[in-house]
């Protein structure tokens, strides 16, 4: 135990994680997620383009970010936010050309700023000329093979060809008409009806998407972020499913048992594209977005052949509780140590409600897909707003690789009052309301204190509204007020740097506060997390950083604190 003297002779430390052996930028990465219909609108139509993050992108180099991820940029009609793709290989003429996509990987490239881009492999646009042609084949045709098309169920095939739900709610097939003008087959959508699901047991299929691999690898970009990467392979047979992949009233998700999601077969399509990163210069990267559990079976996905990073969805669930914030990360750390690969920590992204309005919830926070609503119990802002920094400054303490979501460097909270005529995600039209979507993450952000978008788009106008209070949330309004968020985010990670945190070791702190305070060493720094009710004393060390600053004595922290400590080096190397 600390002593009240704030000597360390006593510090009872259980080591987890050695420090990384192996120094790639990937490994310790800190990557910043743009949604770029949101991020800066900089030709006044209501929508972000890519010369808006092109023209942003000093302030975000200033947060000493390794890459940015860019959400779906691609040409699409826009019914799931950008994830229903009618071109692989071009940008939509709302957000820019490929002219602007070269100009904000070349303005990156200058900043030292790595770019990832969104791929939706699982699924396209009905818009996609391919899938266009699959229509007008007709059913047994090569251009049908390229989708999952089935004949339905029933004397005259009128019923579905399995009972898979869709993720957005209502059935996950949709029957087609044929050229002839009779009722004919069914297509596979997981999502919304207008996303077709590719058929990737199609040898077709994996070319083509190789073939996307190389024409955005050969325009320099640093990666790809994989959507919905446990998709893929379904089971042969497509067999009925007792689960609902909407959720419905069935607990548990994400689904470990279903027979749309983690095939064994998908890992040999992220071996071949890890194949094909190889042929390439510099260190390109894949990471996958898969919701698979336990974290010992994600762990699969990120052997030295197959993925370099996967989402840690089980850290983003976590509640604010000491106990079990310290069995997440002690699990994340001994599943991906296993194998060699580094863990990631993200606390928002634009399919979760934001963790400034969720820490602010009661017990049953919304889960992955559902939003807050002004009929919904509203969040405490004040209590959400001092978790999600304490949240936050434990986050940029882990070792390993971190992802943040934009806007949450500003501590946004979710739009909770969206009005239903604004609403555009297609999980709230294919429930009727009873799910509202994602929303409430994804409005566009404030730039400034004033303005009828706050700096957003230059003509004031906005696809989706801003709620009021936004303004003394800007990043103008943060930027030179050293307790705002902002500011703890950018010496956070400056100090995350410098003490060569994201490569750095983790061990336990024991005995430390009682059991609602996490102590861990990595490096050189004691990080300490309060989510108890009582303050607890701290040790005679340097303060480096506090995520309340100015509002306790010198050593206590508070309830919803937390603190980095200048103390001698624990870590290890390893054997």
């Amino acid at each position: 135990m600390l002593t009240t003297s704030g000597t360390l002779p006593s510090l009872r430390l259980t080591p987890l994680h050695d420090r990384d052996r192996e120094p790639r930028w990937w490994r310790s990465s800190v990557i910043y997620q743009v949604y770029p219909r949101s991020f800066r609108d900089l030709d006044g139509d209501g929508l972000g383009d890519l010369a808006g993050i092109t023209a942003e992108l000093g302030q975000l180099a200033e947060l000493d970010i390794d890459a940015l991820w860019l959400s779906p940029f691609y040409p699409s009609p826009q019914r799931d936010g950008g994830y229903d793709v009618s071109d692989y290989c071009d940008v939509d003429p709302a957000l820019g050309t490929l002219a602007d996509f070269d100009a904000l990987v070349a303005a990156a490239d200058e900043l030292s700023v790595k770019v990832i881009v969104d791929l939706v492999p699982n699924h396209c646009s009905t818009e996609h000329v391919l899938f266009q042609r699959a229509l007008a084949a007709g059913p047994g045709s090569p251009e049908r093979g390229l989708f999952v098309f089935r004949d339905g169920r029933g004397p005259s095939g009128e019923l579905p060809p399995n009972n898979w739900q869709s993720h957005f709610g209502g059935p996950a097939w949709t029957r087609v008409t044929e050229p002839g003008g009779a009722p004919g087959q069914w297509y596979l959508h997981l999502f919304d009806s207008s996303q077709p699901d590719f058929d990737w047991d199609n040898e077709q299929v994996r070319q083509e998407f190789e073939r996307i691999l190389r024409f955005w690898l050969d325009r320099g970009v640093a990666g790809f972020r994989v959507d919905v990467a446990h998709a893929l392979i379904k089971a042969k047979g497509l067999p009925d499913w007792g689960g609902r992949a909407d959720g419905g009233s069935v607990p548990g998700y994400p689904f470990n048992d279903a027979p749309m999601f983690g095939q064994p077969q998908i890992h040999d399509i992220y071996r071949r594209w890890r194949e094909v990163l190889a042929e390439y210069d510099g260190e390109r990267i894949l990471c996958a977005e898969a919701s698979v559990e336990p974290l010992t079976r994600l762990a699969d996905w990120v052997r030295p052949d197959q993925m370099h990073q996967t989402f840690n969805f089980s850290y983003l669930a976590a509640p604010w509780d000491a106990a079990e914030l310290r069995r997440i990360i002690t699990s994340s750390l001994e599943a991906f140590d296993a194998v060699g690969a580094p863990t990631t920590w993200v606390l928002s992204n634009h399919d979760v409600v934001r963790h400034a309005t969720r820490l602010g919830l009661g017990a049953n926070p919304a889960r992955p897909g559902d939003g807050i609503g002004p009929e919904d119990e509203q969040p405490d802002h004040v209590r959400g707003a001092r978790r999600a920094d304490a949240a936050s400054l434990l986050m940029l303490g882990l070792p390993g690789g971190v992802y943040l979501y934009q806007g949450e460097e500003l501590g946004l909270p979710d739009h909770t009052g969206l009005p239903a005529e604004v609403r555009q995600d297609p999980t709230y039209h294919r429930t009727g309301g009873a799910r509202l979507g994602r929303d409430g993450c994804r409005v566009p952000l404030p730039w400034t204190r004033s303005g009828a978008s706050l700096g957003y788009s230059a003509n004031g106008r906005s696809w989706l509204p801003q709620p009021p209070g936004w303004a003394e949330l800007s990043r103008e309004a943060q930027r030179e007020d050293p307790a705002s968020t902002l500011s703890l985010y950018r010496a956070a990670l400056a100090l995350r740097r410098a003490h060569g945190l994201g490569s750095g070791s983790l061990a336990w702190v024991e005995d430390l506060g009682g059991p609602g305070c996490l102590g861990l060493v990595n490096n050189d720094v004691l990080v300490l997390l309060n989510t108890g009710d009582a303050a607890v004393e701290l040790p005679d060390l340097p303060v480096l950083l506090r995520s309340r600053p100015g509002t306790s004595a010198p050593h206590v922290l508070n309830p919803e604190e937390c603190i980095w400590l200048q103390t001698e080096d624990h870590g290890t190397t390893g054997p």
